[in-house]
């Protein structure tokens, strides 16, 4: 099973701007490529800022000095390795507030960016590729279970997962492993278990009792 990096989905090769770029330089740069920010870097091509359009507009109305790359971009920059899982993306622009955060590479040098719409084609990924994917990495060459005995359902990536394993642990295992999956939004456990191997539970929580059966719902 192999998740989507932050490799996969950047958009290479970047344009960029250097410290000294013009405001009217980088409003061109921002309209021809139909972006809403560029990353600034140096004489290496390391990222040392980012200037958006939001930086651009609040120099329009606040004034101040300065009308270059340099003082009007948001410093230090944020930036994303491609090896990164998307998830890990995603949480790094929510944190920081941003749309897309520059790649770089192991020198630091800028190898592309990565937005938020890049971020959202995981979600376009059709039902039955994910289905497939839960099917036979997941449950055939990860677990080692018959497939015959699970069944698999994907609608809009929502997953339900029904059936019986042998074993309780497997569960909580296999639901996981299916978030995990690229363009799944939520995971439905519908599953039964023959033997209950987990650890002692604690008392007073209703359900069966360790060692018994747990049927699918719609058998019990």
């Amino acid at each position: 099973m192999r998740q989507r990096s932050v490799g996969d989905l950047m958009t290479p090769t970047a344009v960029s701007v250097r410290p000294g770029t013009a405001f009217k330089e980088i409003a061109r740069v921002l309209d021809e490529y139909d972006i809403t920010a560029v990353p600034v870097v140096d004489d290496r091509d390391r990222p040392v800022g980012v200037v958006s359009e939001a930086d651009l507009l609040r120099k329009q109305t606040s004034g101040g000095t300065g009308n270059s790359a340099g003082d009007l971009m948001t410093s230090p920059a944020v930036v994303a390795e491609p090896g990164w899982h998307a998830v890990r993306a995603a949480r790094t622009m929510e944190q920081h507030k941003v749309k897309r955060l520059p790649v770089v590479d192991d020198d630091g040098r800028l190898i592309g960016v990565i937005s938020r719409s890049d971020l959202v084609r995981l979600f376009l990924r059709r039902d039955r590729a994910i289905q497939e994917e839960i099917l036979e990495d997941i449950i055939v060459r990860t677990l080692g279970l018959p497939p015959s005995e699970l069944t698999v359902e994907v609608t809009d990536g929502r997953v339900t997962l029904s059936g019986t394993v042998e074993r309780r642990s497997l569960i909580a295992i296999m639901v996981r492993l299916c978030d995990s999956v690229d363009g799944v939004v939520e995971v439905v456990d519908r599953l039964g278990f023959d033997h209950d191997d987990t650890a002692h539970r604690a008392s007073g929580h209703g359900g069966p009792e360790p060692g018994s059966p747990r049927r699918p719902p719609g058998e019990e």
